[in-house]
């Protein structure tokens, strides 16, 4: 991949595509190939054949998804499979189609098992049961990785797959039922300070642990996987190390100034306990993220001052 090369970020949009263009965009590569949902449409075949044989990208980042929170997964459960099966098939089999030279395709850390040994290392996928609120989002993005594995042995396409543990940063969702953890803390405690309320209720007990990377690293960490990483095999990328519901909710305290009570609700449920990938493939390959925690809910929230609310 040189500057010359055309890159097509498929969900440019998004948390992770904007990431990834802010990357390649850092790296001087400036012939990228964006578009809207009123541009192209993914889940249209024809519409995205016609755009391989226009647009002829070289390189692709498949950052497009429809994604959500636990309520939306349970609410549009054939809509999540449906949706993304058709997007990754129409992308995936029309980048071999159209000759693209490399592919990179974002999975998520929601495909391992329920009851994953932690941590969670790429050669247990497939050995268990899924979780099931989220389960048909997961066979989805199983089933990506499997497509690009599959074309790579049989038509020795230059296809692959990352596996991103929770992430949180610039341009994140909050919206109150399909924000992740971070984006939700971060609304939640300015909704208290900015309405100076005593005190600040969570679901659960705040013992369960995750682990979260800040998206650009994402970023910086796909864009280098694109110009290096030569295997089929998927790649765990991840912070390396994880932290308690309970720590995530004072730092988020300290770093927007809240200095009320912090409440749980213990008849919630917790959800899964602990969700911590092992990244050691990565790190071999020479990476290692650049955000601290903190600096990461800094910058996240300075976005969400930005973008969502009113800083008080």
């Amino acid at each position: 991949m040189t500057p010359d090369s055309r890159i097509f970020v498929a969900g440019h949009n998004g948390m992770v595509g904007s990431a990834l263009v802010r990357s390649l965009r850092r790296g001087g590569f400036d012939h990228l190939i964006l578009k809207s949902k009123a541009e192209l449409d993914l889940t249209r075949q024809e519409e995205v054949e016609r755009f391989y044989a226009q647009e002829k990208p070289e390189f692709v980042f498949i950052a497009a998804a429809k994604v959500g929170g636990l309520m939306a997964n349970k609410t549009y459960r054939a809509d999540f499979i449906t949706t993304n099966l058709q997007i990754q098939a129409n992308l995936i089999h029309g980048a071999h189609q159209a000759g693209v030279s490399k592919l990179l395709f974002m999975a998520s850390s929601c495909i391992y098992p329920r009851e994953c040994p932690q941590p969670m290392n790429e050669g247990h996928l497939w050995s268990g049961y899924l979780e099931p609120t989220n389960s048909p989002y997961a066979v989805a993005k199983l089933a990506g990785i499997e497509m690009c594995r599959a074309y790579h042995d049989q038509h020795g396409a230059r296809f692959f797959s990352v596996i991103p543990c929770n992430l949180y940063g610039q341009n994140d969702n909050y919206h109150p039922e399909n924000s992740h953890v971070m984006a939700a803390l971060i609304s939640k405690v300015h909704r208290a300070r900015t309405e100076q309320q005593p005190s600040v209720l969570f679901w659960g007990t705040g013992t369960p642990r995750r682990e979260l990377l800040y998206v650009d690293d994402l970023a910086d960490a796909s864009v280098w996987l694109m110009q290096h990483y030569e295997q089929p095999d998927p790649v765990n990328i991840g912070y390396g190390t994880d932290h308690s519901i309970r720590e995530l909710i004072e730092t988020v305290c300290d770093v927007l100034g809240y200095t009320g009570r912090i409440e749980f609700d213990a008849s919630k449920p917790d959800g899964v306990m602990r969700k911590l990938i092992d990244s050691s493939r990565m790190q071999a390959l020479g990476w290692k993220p650049a955000t601290t925690l903190r600096e990461g809910i800094v910058k996240s929230y300075a976005d969400y001052l930005q973008r969502v609310a009113t800083p008080s």
